[in-house]
C-alpha cells in the first residue's frame, strides 16, 4: 500500500513534464521569493504565492495533487484578504478551502474534460457577467476596497471554480479574466500603499499577489491550450 502511495505521489509530481513546462514552474516560483525578497513583511504572502503557483500548474495537468497545494495557498490566502480588506476574496477564498477536498474526490471519478456548446457557453459567460454586476453593489455597501475588481473574486471565480471541478475547458477562459482583474486590484493596492494612501495589509502580502496574479495569468492561458488540445486527460490518474 505504501509502495503504491508513494509511486503515485511521484507519478503526479514528476513525471511527463516538458522542458518548456519546468522552465515556467521555476521563474515563477522564482518570482515569489524575489517579492518576498523585496518586501519581507508577510511569509504568509510568500508561502501563498507558491502554493498558489504549484496548485494550477498541477491544475493545468490535470493532476490531483493539485488540490492539496490549492488547500495550502487558500488557507494563506483567505488571511491575506482579511486583513487587507478585500472582503469579496476572503468570501471566496473560504469556498476554495471547502472546494479542495470536493474538487479532489471530482478528479477521482472523472479522467477527462470537456466542454459546453456555444449557445451553453454563451449563458454561463453572460450569468458571471450579471453575477458580477450584483456582487459590486453588495461589496460596495459593505464597504470593500475596490468593489468592482474584489466582485470579480467574489462571484466570477466561484464560476469558474465550479467549472474546473467538473473539468470544463471554459473554467480557463473564465480564470484569464480573474487574474487580469486580481492583478490590477493588487498592484493598485500596492500603489496606494507605497504612496501612504492606504495603510490597510502589508506590502509585502499585496506584492505577493502581485506576482501570483500575473503566474496564475501566464498559466491560465497555457492551460487553455493545453486542456483544449487533450493533452490533460492523459497526466491525471485516480487514487
Amino acid at each position: 500500500m505504501e509502495t503504491t502511495q508513494h509511486n503515485w505521489f511521484y507519478s503526479q509530481l514528476f513525471t511527463n513534464w516538458k522542458r518548456f513546462e519546468v522552465t515556467y514552474v521555476a521563474v515563477l516560483i522564482l518570482l515569489q521569493l524575489v517579492v518576498y525578497a523585496i518586501a519581507p513583511d508577510s511569509i504568509v504572502g510568500m508561502i501563498s504565492g507558491v502554493a498558489g503557483v504549484l496548485c494550477l500548474v498541477y491544475g493545468m495537468k490535470g493532476r490531483k495533487i493539485s488540490f492539496i497545494f490549492g488547500f495550502v495557498q487558500c488557507v494563506a490566502m483567505t488571511y491575506i484578504a482579511w486583513i487587507s480588506h478585500a472582503y469579496g476574496s476572503f468570501a471566496m477564498d473560504i469556498v476554495y478551502v471547502i472546494s479542495q477536498p470536493i474538487g479532489w474526490y471530482m478528479w477521482g471519478h472523472q479522467e477527462t474534460t470537456h466542454s459546453f456548446q456555444p449557445g451553453t457557453r454563451k449563458k454561463v459567460f453572460m450569468a458571471a457577467f450579471i453575477a458580477w454586476a450584483a456582487g459590486w453593489f453588495v461589496l460596495a455597501q459593505v464597504g470593500g476596497q475596490l468593489p468592482y475588481f474584489d466582485s470579480i473574486n467574489f462571484v466570477v471565480s466561484f464560476i469558474a471554480q465550479i467549472l474546473y471541478i467538473l473539468k470544463y475547458n471554459e473554467n480557463w477562459s473564465l480564470w484569464i479574466f480573474v487574474n487580469i482583474a486580481n492583478f490590477i486590484y493588487w498592484t493598485i493596492l500596492s500603489i496606494q500603499m507605497v504612496l501612504g494612501d492606504n495603510t490597510i495589509g502589508t506590502l509585502g502580502a499585496n506584492l505577493s499577489q502581485v506576482a501570483l496574479q500575473a503566474a496564475l495569468l501566464f498559466n491560465a492561458i497555457y492551460a487553455q491550450k493545453v486542456w483544449s488540445s487533450g493533452e490533460a486527460d492523459n497526466e491525471g490518474g485516480a487514487a
